[in-house]
């Protein structure tokens, strides 16, 4: 597994969610059999199925649907991505090519409406109205943070709050639904699952948080993606707006025509003016304050392996490289 410290807690039920993935992605149409086992092939962190079993196994979960529900939050998460790739043209995610790059836009953009429809027969299946009112308000919330980050594209205006606005919906969301799910299915009274639901989006908002950090200040190597993909594609992150608020005139010129369509000839001296003036230090401080409020929300959970590995993940969030 990608994030190691998860092997021991939840390997043997990753295994199992992978397994339902090929079964449910297989089709006998043969390119969406293709780019399926492609995007499957091409790893990634596997965070919110992970965070949907830990939540599951916290609660006292022992039955096999957390591994259904786990695959559909992982299709869910993958068409997502499909559909971005497309939106942002980008060219490579987790270190290989996008599936767009690979076997075109059309295709990314019909596969990607392939996992939504086959995670909601599989959501289905579970036969729960609960598990199918979480998913079906998740993926809306979802749908509607992709459209206002188009929206705000090269808007160099964009505030903190429209900002976590769209990584609340964009992305924390479905951490927010996997952590929820996983109480469900555990039966926790209403307190207690809405407490992990709380859990689930700090977490997500920190992850954001540390990626638009990354994005400047990683290693491409290591996180997959070239560094700048978000300056290039004129999104505005946390670093970039405290960095217009507290820059001087000259860094504030050079961060507005880099998010106009300067982009990647202006990344350097963008990254000059996120460290002088501290924004990257700022943003990762958001994210662990974010942190810290995930674990708060587990405050009274009773000790398991995995409540320890959710507080242990809430830190991870924070102090990782990838």
């Amino acid at each position: 597994m990608p994030v190691r410290f998860l092997e021991p807690i939840i390997g043997a039920d990753m295994a199992e969610v992978d397994a339902v993935l090929r079964t449910s992605l297989s089709s006998d149409v043969v390119l969406i059999r293709q780019i399926a086992e492609y995007i499957i092939g091409s790893g990634g962190k596997r965070l919110r199925p992970s965070l949907l079993l830990l939540a599951a196994g916290a609660c006292g979960y022992r039955g096999r649907d957390h591994h259904t529900l786990a695959a559909v939050i992982e299709m869910i998460h993958t068409a997502t991505l499909l559909h971005d790739d497309v939106v942002d043209e980008s060219k490579l995610r987790r270190g290989h090519a996008t599936a767009n790059a690979e076997f075109g836009n059309a295709a990314s953009v019909l596969v990607g409406d392939f996992l939504y429809s086959r995670a909601f027969q599989l959501m289905v299946s579970v036969d729960r109205m609960r598990v199918l009112a979480i998913l079906a308000d998740a993926t809306n919330v979802i749908a509607e943070g992709e459209v206002l980050q188009l929206m705000h594209a090269g808007n160099a205006a964009l505030d903190e709050r429209a900002y976590l606005e769209v990584i609340e919906r964009k992305t924390a969301k479905l951490f927010e639904a996997a952590a929820r799910l996983g109480a469900v299915l555990g039966d926790a009274e209403a307190e207690r699952e809405e407490a992990f639901g709380r859990y689930g989006m700090h977490l997500g908002t920190a992850f954001q948080i540390m990626d638009d950090v990354l994005d400047y200040s990683g290693d491409a190597d290591v996180i997959g993606k070239s560094l700048g993909d978000d300056l290039a594609e004129g999104k505005m992150t946390l670093p970039l707006i405290r960095a217009l608020a507290v820059g001087n005139a000259d860094e504030v010129a050079t961060i507005r025509h880099a998010i106009a369509g300067g982009g990647l000839t202006d990344f350097a001296p963008v990254v000059a003016a996120l460290e002088r003036t501290g924004a990257l230090a700022y943003a990762k401080e958001h994210a662990s304050i974010a942190s810290r409020a995930a674990a708060r929300c587990l405050d009274g959970l009773p000790s398991s392996p995995c409540g320890e590995t959710l507080l242990q993940l809430a830190a991870f969030a924070v102090d990782r490289r990838y």
